[in-house]
């Protein structure tokens, strides 16, 4: 084959050398722009993962690499007048320039042809082609040329930065945080050779444009940041290999996915590879190591489906597939980062304590959790884990385990709970005329009893208008009173949990057949009149709502204030009030559902007049010392609808009316909705509004490990965690998620203590094999 790449970065020289030393036959050249052994950039990051590739594919390479490494395996953080490390992270720099020196070194003793100082504006410049490969970067001439095909999505962050480099060497990758008038600035430093550290200064759009950053020459910015940072770097010059570039050189991180990457000319077949296919922010370090594994995947491929020019549209499609699931699964890791380090001033400098802000930063990514923490520096973290317990009221003496923060206690107004977790509400849709009976005695009581800290039951509504089914739970009756304080007695009596009650109403869903009988589906006989904020129907053929008038809302607050009453007639401990999910109070707040042109349609605050007015009026009645949450759609999934800043909108005004805490769900307002699913996919949502809104708040999820639990606990991301599904498979996940992490304080139930030990010895058992 002819083999053209466009770019001499890491994935042009490393295919190349790759494809040549697989097949010496094919003919293979890369074209750059710059002069020979001349490049930008400072130092770059590898994974141990992609180096373990390396010397599987090229050994040679990998060992010149390999020599000329800076290992490093501590994180220092320097942040409001303290210095934190922990070790055991393996990070492996080396400098750009240095990089591409040894693989165009390889590539001239293995044949390959490097064509220098040539600028090349289209793939149709080498007509004798079989094979382009478009390695030129974010700015890809080749893929702007067919950005039909390629369809790339290409997102400008709102960070502002700046690489710059400095002769002071540090041994530890270091970040540090400082806070100016106008916000916060923080710096990444690395160093990548036995001389010079890459020292990358980043802030916020408002804080560039306040500190006048644009007006200044490269010099002028170099001044700004050498003042700034002067206590880290102990007065070494900050120094700028970006001459080339005029006026200010502080730069915009550009996200770039594409919708395909490959194509076919009529002569030659075109494919994406490394920056010009998709990028991956900084703060995880990961652009060079997607360049080499897409090098590596496509000579995979070629590897194993043949080096002929019959296989290359095979080989592209195949390459294509695989490489995407891994490239997206590090775009999410490094969008968290991203996102992180775009909102850490407001959202987490200005809030957290050090030690807890330190826990923050190192998980940012969500790829390091809460264990894999445990293996890299089991000291730094049970040291974190007592500061915690100690923050949450437990005493922390001797040199003992400390808990864990998912079963540290929690207190919000008068309510104790004995740990983190939370049974989420999860319809059952097996009551008969609303009365709480022995289902979900047993169910729910078995819950408490295995481990959870506070258990709620499914919504439970106001009316029998307010069912979803008929099988739902109400509070609309003096008679329903009764089974509720049995649940309420039998879980105060037979555990340390505490019981909450979601009240709400379904609205525009409701009038439907249980689930398992066709969820949504509308029922075919036996069914009610339905109200809502708009007159819009949930499925095509479901019932359309009357939109509400004044005399629908009075009634609607008398129903909510009379469950109220009742619940606190019963002993329930906590209360919420149902606003998520498209049902009643839900069809108010989002744009989707309400089409109002009255005082509660258009604006936030009028489509948050009634859901209010409910609050309120419950709050009112509800006795002082007993919390009460509200549960919100963040995320409506939907264009046009509410977005996660809506929600934290929402949320600050349902705070200043005297909410204790906001339970962050998502979804299921609109059946047209494109939620993107994920482990702890929720999370975020309640990071946001707990710590921009300072709210505590529930997160609820896939979260389905006590890993997860602690990670989210552990970092402020919320003070509660809710777990639904794990909760139906097994109700005493709790007490077994203490046994697999190898905590042995956590009690069982006196009546299952017996085996509480052969448990915990079986666990051993197992993980010992």
């Amino acid at each position: 084959m002819r083999i053209v790449c466009i770019g001499g970065g890491p994935a042009g020289l490393y295919f190349g050398l790759l494809m040549k030393k697989l097949h010496p036959e094919h003919s293979v050249t890369v074209v750059e722009r710059n002069k020979p052994y001349d490049t930008f950039g400072w130092g770059v990051v590898f994974s141990d993962a992609t180096m373990a590739s390396m010397r599987q594919w090229d050994p040679e390479t990998a060992a010149e690499i390999e020599d000329a490494f800076n290992h490093w395996d501590d994180i220092e953080v320097w942040f409001k007048g303290t210095r934190q490390r922990t070790s055991g992270h393996g990070f492996v720099g080396i400098g750009r320039k240095q990089l591409l020196n040894i693989l165009q070194r390889r590539c001239e003793r293995l044949g390959v042809e490097l064509v220098f100082e040539r600028e090349v504006d289209s793939d149709l410049d080498f007509p004798d082609a079989d094979l382009i490969i478009a390695s030129d970067g974010i700015n890809s001439k080749v893929r702007n040329r067919y950005t039909e095909v390629f369809q790339p999505d290409l997102l400008v962050r709102p960070n502002r930065y700046i690489w710059l480099g400095t002769k002071k060497l540090y041994d530890a990758f270091t970040f540090d945080f400082r806070k100016t008038e106008h916000g916060w600035f923080q710096a990444h430093i690395y160093k990548f050779d036995a001389e010079t550290s890459t020292f990358i200064v980043e802030t916020t759009e408002e804080a560039y444009q306040a500190h006048g950053l644009g007006e200044l020459d490269q010099d002028g910015s170099i001044a700004f940041c050498e003042k700034l940072f002067e206590e880290v770097l102990d007065g070494a010059p900050l120094m700028t290999n970006a001459r080339h570039l005029r006026g200010s050189s502080w730069l915009n991180f550009n996200r770039l996915i594409c919708g395909k990457w490959s194509h076919f000319n009529g002569r030659s077949h075109v494919v994406l590879m490394g920056d010009a296919a998709h990028t991956a922010h900084f703060a995880i370090g990961s652009g060079t190591k997607l360049a080499i594994d897409d090098a590596i995947e496509l000579a995979r491929q070629f590897e194993t489906l043949g080096h002929g020019v019959d296989t290359i549209p095979a080989v592209l499609a195949t390459y294509e597939e695989i490489r995407r699931v891994d490239v997206a699964r590090i775009q999410n890791a490094a969008r968290n980062a991203m996102e992180w380090f775009e909102v850490v001033g407001r959202r987490y400098a200005d809030t957290l304590e050090p030690e807890q802000f330190m826990y923050s930063m190192l998980t940012r990514s969500q790829r390091i959790s809460h264990e894999n923490l445990r293996l890299r520096d089991p000291a730094w973290l049970e040291g974190y884990e007592r500061w915690f317990a100690a923050k949450s009221g437990l005493p922390v003496t001797g040199n003992g385990r400390a808990t864990p923060p998912m079963f540290t206690p929690y207190k919000l107004r008068d309510v104790s709970l004995p740990n983190r977790i939370v049974v989420s509400p999860m319809a059952m849709y097996s009551a008969t005329d609303g009365v709480l009976g022995d289902f979900h005695l047993v169910h729910l009581g078995a819950r408490a009893m295995g481990g959870a800290g506070l258990v709620f039951a499914e919504m439970t509504c106001v009316s029998p208008d307010a069912r979803i089914t008929p099988g739902c739970l109400g509070l609309w009756d003096d008679a329903q009173i009764e089974g509720w304080k049995r649940f309420v007695d039998f879980v105060h009596a037979n555990s340390d949990a505490k019981v909450a009650c979601q009240i709400g109403h379904a609205g525009r869903k409701g009038a439907t057949k249980r689930a398992w009988d066709g969820i949504d589906q509308p029922l075919e006989e036996g069914g009610w009149p339905l109200i809502s904020a708009s007159a819009l129907p949930y499925l095509e053929g479901s019932q359309v709502p009357k939109a509400m008038d004044r005399a629908d809302m009075d009634r609607v607050v008398a129903d909510f204030v009379a469950a109220t009453r009742r619940a606190a007639a019963a002993g329930v401990d906590w209360l919420e009030l149902h606003a998520a999910h498209g049902y009643l109070l839900s069809s108010f707040l989002s744009p989707l559902t309400n089409r109002r042109a009255d005082e509660y349609g258009g604006s936030h605050e009028n489509r948050a007049r009634f859901p209010l007015e409910v609050f309120r009026a419950i709050r009112a009645v509800w006795p002082a010392e007993k919390p009460i949450s509200v549960r919100l759609s963040c995320h409506d999934w939907f264009e046009g609808g509410n977005t996660p800043e809506d929600a934290a909108i929402f949320a600050a005004m349902f705070k200043d009316a005297g909410a204790d805490l906001i339970d962050c769900s998502s979804g299921q307002v609109w059946k047209q909705e494109k939620p993107v699913y994920g482990r702890l996919f929720q999370t975020p949502f309640s990071d946001k509004i707990r710590n921009e809104v300072r709210i505590p708040t529930i997160a609820v999820g896939a979260i389905s490990e006590a890993d997860h639990a602690n990670s989210i606990i552990a970092a402020g991301r919320a003070d509660l965690c809710a777990i639904a599904r794990p909760h139906l498979a097994d109700p005493s996940w709790a007490l077994h998620e203490a046994a697999k992490i190898g905590l042995k304080s956590v009690a069982w139930p006196k009546q299952y203590r017996s085996a509480k030990g052969q448990y915990e010895a079986n666990l051993e058992r197992a993980a010992a094999q």
